[in-house]
């Protein structure tokens, strides 16, 4: 018998966990392989975990809704089941060694409200609970009495959060005495914090209260991590792209009939940020300490709008290794699979650089925030005509241009003012000196 295990999956460089969402197959089920086992979250994108063999599943090995770190074993494949059965009416003509029978070990279940802590002393508390338990203001003696559902009665993240709802619904009343939260750190010796627990805040006036869904707090911490992170600049620019447009405008029908692809703006201004960051390679890069991680590859991320009004990060790996033709169709793919939620993990993995496009909402320009571990972003605000001045060898004269604004936040630890202006200018310049008789 061969025992595949299926793993949770690493989807990004900063992404350690995920939640568990929904299991498409149990126990008992036979799969096939890429045939998907369960959808599962994290705070950049929903997917579903395909199989990666074929068989019986004997074990899984988490519950809906559990928090399980990435590289975590959470169910497990029996690949010979369909070929044990198919050979057991056959008898061998010749002895043959049998293989030991497999025990599968119990499934996992959360520990109960009852659970009792192993060891019977004190209680282990991740860093990450208590960080939440600071933010929330939540004291040490209203922490030691939530119910832990992790291992040996430990109080999980999902714990925490859902205790913290409790209480603003008025369905727990918190120890109104002071108490202290140990801060949370990497070494044994933990200095107390002392935090005194918030009344839940009251609303004044006609108000409709809206609980933010799962993917949007995700977002939100993630926005307030990057910017306690990395301390943002921003830059600004303008550009005459009125050569761009005008050939968009020109080939974008015989483009669709000869590629079935309609020609957005999108990859054009991914083909002018590629020809600069090869220019620029240390806008390519991440920090790790003291340490500057330059990227060789080229992997451009394109912030996409969902339905639902949240944004996520899909990402062109490998962007300088394909023509405008084969970004068209990556551009397109990825926009169409994030608004159907088909996104794959690897889909928004490894993204060295980000684009967003503030100005497909109306918007003359934005400042974005960085997408960590990057260390800068552009934005294009929308195309509007304006008059403006035109130099030429006759002289200055007005005319009507279609004009843009950009704008990039970096990452001021590594990207200083000249850097970053520098890149942004020469993106600018690149769509300015757009080639009008650019073929496709």
């Amino acid at each position: 018998m061969a025992i595949v295990e299926l793993v949770m999956p690493k989807m990004g460089e900063s992404i350690m966990e995920a939640t568990i969402l929904r299991w498409h197959k149990k126990a008992g089920d036979h799969v096939k392989v890429d045939e998907t086992v369960l959808e599962i979250a994290t705070d950049k994108v929903d997917s579903e975990v395909p199989s990666i063999a074929e068989g019986e599943i004997t074990e899984v090995l988490f519950n809906e809704n559990d928090v399980v770190p990435v590289g975590t074993v959470i169910a497990r494949i029996n690949t010979n089941a369909d070929a044990s059965a198919a050979a057991a009416p056959v008898t061998p003509a010749s002895p043959v060694a049998t293989e030991p029978k497999f025990t599968s070990a119990p499934a996992y279940t959360p520990v109960t409200e009852d659970a009792p802590v192993s060891g019977g002393g004190a209680k282990f508390y991740s860093p990450l609970v208590l960080t939440i338990a600071q933010q929330e203001g939540v004291s040490f003696a209203d922490l030691e009495k939530i119910p832990g559902s992790g291992n040996d009665g430990r109080v999980t993240k999902k714990d925490i959060l859902q205790y913290v709802a409790d209480r603003r619904e008025g369905k727990v009343i918190p120890d109104v005495t002071p108490e202290t939260v140990p801060a949370p750190a990497s070494t044994p010796a933990r200095q107390p914090v002392v935090t005194t627990t918030v009344a839940s805040p009251t609303y004044n006036g006609n108000v409709e209260i809206i609980e933010m869904d799962r993917m949007r707090k995700l977002i939100a911490n993630h926005m307030v991590m990057s910017k306690q992170t990395s301390p943002h600049v921003t830059s600004f620019a303008e550009a005459d792209v009125t050569n761009m447009v005008k050939w968009r405008d020109r080939v974008k029908g015989d483009f669709e009939k000869r590629e079935g692809e309609k020609l957005t703006f999108t990859p054009l201004f991914i083909e002018a940020i590629v020809k600069c960051i090869k220019r620029f390679p240390l806008i390519n890069c991440s920090l790790d300490g003291d340490k500057i991680i330059i990227k060789k590859d080229i992997n451009v991320g394109m912030a996409t709008a969902l339905p639902s009004g949240n944004l996520i990060v899909p990402v062109i790996k490998n962007a300088d290794m394909l023509n405008l033709t084969g970004l068209t169709k990556q551009v397109n793919h990825l926009a169409n699979s994030a608004r159907q939620n088909k996104l794959k993990p690897e889909d928004t993995q490894s993204g060295t650089f980000t684009l967003t496009n503030v100005g497909t909402f109306g918007s003359l320009m934005g400042t974005p925030i960085i997408n960590q571990p990057q260390v800068a972003i552009l934005a294009v605000g929308a195309i509007k005509k304006r008059p403006v001045v035109i130099e030429t060898e006759d002289g200055d004269t007005i005319g009507i241009r279609h004009m843009m604004y950009l704008s990039m936040s970096y990452d001021h630890r590594i990207v200083d003012g000249s850097l970053g202006s520098t890149f942004l200018s020469a993106v600018a310049k690149e769509l300015e000196n757009f080639d009008p008789k650019k073929s496709f």
